[in-house]
């Protein structure tokens, strides 16, 4: 059955979202994403009137605030123009913006809590970061001693092909099943909160954890050339004075592989709105 879609803001990869959506004969308009010219592009009142409302991943940019190019868009504004009755699907929504809906009457739906999307993500993720990584330094991966802190969705497969491609993987983790995991693929493994004195052969370190993991005392024991590459939505990584700088690259999937993203993302709209 051929629905309505309205695709508000985001990056790259809902404005390919809105192609494939088209291209499956569905009526698409969009609106926030000019800038790569997708199919659709229309107002907000009229996106917002859609059957099925998709909102980015993230949701929200900054506190309260829409992640959309096209101006500061607060989540309480949008959330108005809908209707209880709406199927409406975002990314990464916060507590905040559930309150938010639920107080309209409306339900908003997380796409990104679906498994099958989640691992689509951490694959683009885990190929973004060597992507990067090859492109910053000024040697191989192959024999290089890499540091991977978490050891997650992205953690286990950024581990797996930095280790097909000759790197000496070290990963870490806090779980006793997790680190038994990590040695179990024949990794080293460290517990995150105990790298004190552990650092100083590294030459890329690449963070997945969104908190606080590397404080800027453990930052400076690295090598002045290791490459820093946080990949968490939260800064985990503090750079030392005088150290190596951080790279955060945050939402690589929608810089680097849109496409295959977008494609990810509607398959999993697909399966929630079935």
């Amino acid at each position: 059955m051929k629905k309505s879609f309205g695709v508000i803001g985001g990056d790259r990869r809902q404005a390919e979202l809105a192609r494939l959506l088209a291209g499956d004969g569905h009526s698409v308009r969009t609106y926030g994403l000019d800038r790569w010219k997708p199919v659709g592009a229309d107002t907000l009142d009229h996106a917002v009137s859609a059957d099925v409302v998709i909102l980015p991943l993230p949701l929200c940019k900054g506190e309260g605030v829409l992640n959309c190019e096209e101006g500061a868009v607060p989540t309480a504004d949008l959330f108005r123009l809908l209707r209880p009755r709406q199927r409406i699907l975002a990314g990464q929504v916060r507590p905040q913006q559930h309150r938010e809906a639920e107080a309209l009457g409306l339900t908003v739906e997380d796409y990104f809590l679906r498994e099958e999307l989640a691992v689509a993500n951490a694959a683009a993720t885990a190929e973004g970061a060597i992507q990067t990584a090859m492109e910053r330094l000024d040697r191989t991966l192959l024999g290089m001693d890499c540091l991977v802190i978490g050891f997650g969705r992205i953690g286990k497969l950024l581990s797996c092909r930095l280790h097909g491609l000759g790197a000496r993987v070290t990963a870490t983790a806090r779980r006793p099943e997790d680190l038994a995991w990590i040695r179990a693929y024949g990794y080293r493994a460290l517990e995150t909160g105990n790298l004190d004195g552990c650092l100083s052969s590294f030459g890329a370190v690449f963070n997945t954890v969104p908190s606080p993991v590397l404080p800027g005392p453990l930052a400076a024991q690295l090598p002045g050339d290791c490459l820093l590459m946080d990949l968490a939505s939260v800064r985990g990584i503090e750079a030392a004075p005088g150290g190596p700088e951080v790279l955060w690259a945050r939402s690589l999937p929608g810089r680097l592989a849109p496409l295959s993203a977008a494609a990810a993302i509607r398959d999993a709209v697909y399966h929630q709105i079935a």
